[in-house]
């Protein structure tokens, strides 16, 4: 007979959080939203850390390069979408590691004697206005000049001169020693008056380059997630069908964390392409796997190495699995189950495993509850997908404006490798997601903040001002239909409604 729970499905609009104490200390500038990426023992840091507990979903209509780095600016992660062809997720991984400032690695770089016409091709080609000269052409050679877009005028210059007539050479370069520190670096920049510090090593060879353009970059976002680098932190998604290529090619793209995209993680899919990964890189590359509802579903993925597990079957917006299936839970169920299950491996282990909850979320209270139920972090599509970072068109669609927005499991995306369930199959053969639109909102970061605000001030109405304070101080009611009407606006005429009539 089958097994049947006697509890019911709950999502997150059925609970309240209940007001703790309000201290002193409960306010919202003292609130910390730092929460562990990845797995760790106790009395260990993890590797990965999230400045903000938002990671972007791993679709192909919310997160590419351009929501990447605005993320990663905020202090949060986003996931490059899987699918499609191995060397464009890894050019897009690899973009987003070159866009991050500091002690940048020059990737536009030509050898003395090059036409001016090749430099300017270069730059038209790469988008960067610096180019440096190498005795060899390459990021590591012995440095013997820079030029920048300024110092020709492409109207002026005859394009078959040398670019040594044009570079800057390097008896006339500010240029600094490797080993220095970043702050040292702006200071030389600065008292200079300069735009670019090229760093060499001891004998000359060319390291990194720090650009005066960056130092505003990093006043303004103290919060950006960063590698030991001074890089943009990046993830990427991946399947269990075509691992042993599009791993090694996002590792080495420079991908920080991997994850796992299925619609269900408690397979051994799952658990064989972690192996993959345990055998070919240790513990060296990090990666979550997922979706899993149960306590089951948790153990497995923990026992098969993953180092984060995502939470949640049928409960994205776009998502339509339980209607196709009649598979999946109530995301605030299965989030109180996967936690519990978390919390008891770590008493057994010692060892951490963070908790992504994916899906569910529909205002931005949820994200809040979310967190009161134990995850560390959460992943969403929707939210995302309206911004202008995400990669999809801006429609007018009557005296509004909307984002297109569909699902991994609808047949725009042809994402088949998310259902895999052994089989060869080339298309998918019914659909699991729909294809629709969304309001637009603008751009990520004005958005994000008052998403942020909002969390923050119901952590101190919570009486908490870090994420595992709130972890162990939330108290949650259920509530009733009627208490949720109680909830809102009622018995008013609202001047916005006024207005119209």
């Amino acid at each position: 007979m089958a097994k049947i729970l006697e509890d019911i499905s709950r999502t997150f609009s059925e609970y309240l959080l209940l007001p703790n104490l309000t201290t002193e200390q409960c306010i919202p500038t003292n609130v910390s939203l730092k929460t562990p990426l990845t797995k760790f023992k106790k009395g260990e840091e993890p590797k990965y850390s999230l400045n903000i507990p938002f990671v972007s979903a791993i679709m192909q209509s919310v997160s590419g390069e351009k929501m990447a780095i605005a993320l990663a600016r905020e202090g949060g992660l986003s996931f490059i979408f899987g699918s499609q062809s191995i060397e464009s997720q890894a050019e897009m991984v690899r973009n987003v590691k070159k866009h991050k400032a500091g002690f940048v690695r020059s990737d536009s770089n030509v050898k003395t004697g090059t036409k001016l016409k090749d430099v300017v091709e270069l730059v038209k080609r790469t988008g960067h206005s610096t180019v440096t000269i190498t005795d060899d052409g390459t990021a590591r050679g012995r440095l013997l000049g820079l030029v920048t877009d300024k110092d020709y005028r492409i109207s002026k210059a005859d394009l078959d001169d040398e670019i040594n007539k044009y570079m800057t050479p390097i008896e006339k370069l500010v240029c600094a020693k490797k080993g220095i520190t970043l702050s040292e670096a702006n200071d030389i920049i600065w008292e200079n008056k300069i735009n670019c510090l090229p760093i060499v090593d001891d004998e000359g060879r060319l390291a990194y380059l720090v650009f005066r353009k960056d130092y505003e970059e990093r006043k303004n976002n103290p919060n950006s997630l960063l590698d030991a680098e001074k890089r943009y932190i990046v993830g990427a998604g991946i399947n269990t069908r075509d691992y042993e290529t599009r791993i090694p090619a996002l590792v080495e793209a420079g991908v920080d964390v991997l994850c796992i995209d299925s619609s269900d993680g408690y397979s051994v899919w799952q658990k064989n392409t972690i192996d993959f990964v345990r055998a070919k890189y240790g513990n060296d590359v990090k990666i979550g796997a997922g979706n899993v509802v149960d306590a089951e579903g948790f153990r497995y993925l923990a026992e098969a190495g993953a180092d984060f597990i995502k939470v949640g079957v049928g409960g994205g917006s776009i998502c339509i699995t339980r209607e196709q299936k009649g598979i999946g839970r109530g995301q605030a169920s299965a989030l109180i189950d996967v936690v519990n299950a978390r919390n008891e491996y770590f008493k057994e282990t010692g060892i951490y495993i963070p908790v992504c909850s994916d899906g569910g979320i529909v205002h931005d209270y949820h994200i809040t509850l979310a967190l009161a139920f134990g995850a560390d972090f959460v992943m969403m599509g929707r939210y995302f997908a309206r911004f202008d970072e995400s990669p999809t068109r801006v429609v007018k669609m009557g005296n509004n404006y909307v984002k297109e927005y569909w699902g991994e499991g609808s047949n725009r995306a042809k994402n088949w490798q998310r259902y895999d369930l052994g089989e060869d199959k080339e298309k998918l053969s019914f659909e699991e997601g729909v294809d629709s639109y969304i309001p637009y909102a603008g751009p990520l970061k004005d958005n994000m903040q008052v998403t942020i605000s909002k969390i923050k001030s119901t952590m101190c109405n919570c009486g908490s001002i870090t994420i595992e304070e709130l972890h162990q101080k939330a108290r949650l009611t259920l509530v009733s239909n009627i208490s949720i009407q109680e909830g809102s606006a009622h018995d008013v005429i609202l001047k916005e409604l006024d207005k119209k009539l």
